[in-house]
């Protein structure tokens, strides 16, 4: 039998703390994606295919989520593991803009020094990123979850926008040296608003010591028996494949299809971005209304989510065989609320299961389901792009071609429906309760109580 301390739950400003810090590190990842990817193609003139396969090495590397998790579980603190693998992103992402600028002048010294930028990037989004989401689970009483997993989430997706413009303006001209310069800027300023903004928020929100000594991979053995946490593994992985596997063929769908120019198919990107924000928003309040069952909404909303993207993705099949008479952007908007609101509602289960089943887990869990989320990505956009060639093989007209993958990612956010409904709904034993929040926005604690492990 273990004594479970009494806990503080977060309030608002520390939930916008923990959500500064998901924007600084979704700013180095989209510096290194997107950016370092542009230069690669149109300025060095490289293959697409480089920096496909550099990015599927920051994918794969996060297969170490759950051994990071279970490090920062037996540490019992999560801000180590947070600055620690913010530091190493950061160094990643210096490494990977200095390996690109020396691409220009030796290809291959550069290349290698890439993959070594690439798997720190890998390895450090691993180790801020699962700890951060222990944190906000640990943290966070479950009547804030859905709300507070929607600011966190606007907050990183403002750290893309707001760096990619950024970033995007600072490089003109562009110049090698220029480049290294505004990635060790953006590293630097990530480093230092991190520090910031973790400064004694763990000690506020109630960290709790772990001297459990069991082996990492017996540990993760006893989580995958663990039924909760093996089927909602199951669940991330089916539908963050049906999720990401439209990334790559959307736009080109909207150009070979409907005609839509570059700049066009560009700004339906726009479009379906505002219906993911637009979803998101909306299980956020539904979620955040005091009274109501939380866990049953929160699996009311993915279930739902799932199966309104599959109608939406059946839209795209009609749309593709009727070609313009189709509402191509009304149906893409409705796509992403759909994908917003079940990825979101998604988000707050995972933060109240961390907790179910055996105490001191929270970060195996945690990882295991960050890994099965990244792998999913990355077999999710690659699978996309070669089914959608392999049908156009096929298939004379581009619309049915690219019909057939809808028609399939349609089926999987259908099996993914199936899953969710095996959700629990009921809040983990030992769980973070609504409390009253002093004038720093920290609960004040309840008496301690006690579970049996």
């Amino acid at each position: 039998m273990n004594t479970v301390a009494p806990q503080k739950s977060l309030g608002w400003t520390g939930i916008v703390r923990l959500g500064l810090v998901q924007a600084c590190i979704g700013s180095i990842v989209v510096l290194t994606t997107s950016t370092l990817n542009r230069v690669m193609v149109v300025e060095l003139a490289l293959p697409a295919l480089l920096p496909g396969l550099l990015v599927a090495i920051h994918y794969a590397l996060q297969i170490l989520r759950p051994r990071m998790g279970f490090g920062s579980d037996r540490s019992g603190r999560r801000t180590p593991w947070i600055v620690g693998g913010m530091a190493v992103l950061a160094a990643g992402g210096v490494t990977a803009a200095l390996a690109t600028a020396w691409m220009a002048s030796a290809p291959t010294a550069g290349l290698l020094l890439a993959v070594l930028g690439f798997v720190m990037i890998g390895v450090g989004v691993s180790a801020a990123g699962t700890s951060l989401l222990v944190l906000l689970a640990k943290s966070v009483a479950e009547h804030r979850r859905a709300p507070a997993a929607t600011l966190v989430w606007i907050m990183m997706i403002a750290g893309f926008a707001v760096t990619a413009g950024t970033a995007g303006s600072l490089l003109d001209p562009y110049s090698p040296e220029r480049l290294v310069e505004v990635a060790v800027g953006v590293a630097a300023l990530a480093v230092v608003v991190t520090l910031l903004a973790l400064f004694r928020l763990e000690a506020d929100a109630g960290a709790t010591p772990n001297d459990d000594q069991t082996p990492f991979l017996q540990a993760l053995r006893r989580v995958w028996r663990e039924a909760d946490a093996r089927q909602f593994t199951v669940f991330i992985f089916v539908s963050m494949l049906a999720f990401s596997a439209q990334d790559l063929i959307l736009e080109p769908f909207a150009g070979l299809v409907f005609g839509f120019t570059p700049g066009e198919s560009t700004r339906l990107a726009g479009v379906q971005h505002s219906g993911v924000m637009a979803g998101m928003i909306l299980v956020a309040l539904a979620g955040s209304r005091r009274g109501r069952p939380t866990g049953q909404t929160l699996r009311l909303w993915t279930v739902s989510g799932c199966i309104a993207s599959a109608l939406a993705l059946l839209g795209l099949v009609a749309g593709g065989a009727l070609g313009g008479e189709w509402p191509l952007k009304a149906n893409v908007f409705l796509l992403g609320a759909a994908n917003g609101a079940f990825s979101i509602a998604a988000i707050a289960s995972m933060m109240q299961l961390a907790g179910r089943g055996e105490s001191g887990r929270e970060g195996v869990r945690m990882g295991l389901w960050g890994a099965a989320q990244a792998i999913a990505f990355g077999l999710g956009g690659l699978g996309g792009a070669v089914a959608s060639d392999v049908a156009r093989q096929f298939i004379a007209a581009p619309g049915l071609a690219y019909g057939s993958v809808f028609f399939a990612e349609a089926l999987l956010f259908l099996a993914s429906a199936r899953l969710a409904t095996a959700i629990p709904a009921r809040p983990a034993i030992g769980a973070a309760k609504p409390e009253p929040t002093d004038l720093r926005g920290v609960a004040t604690p309840r008496p301690a109580t006690s579970a049996v492990t």
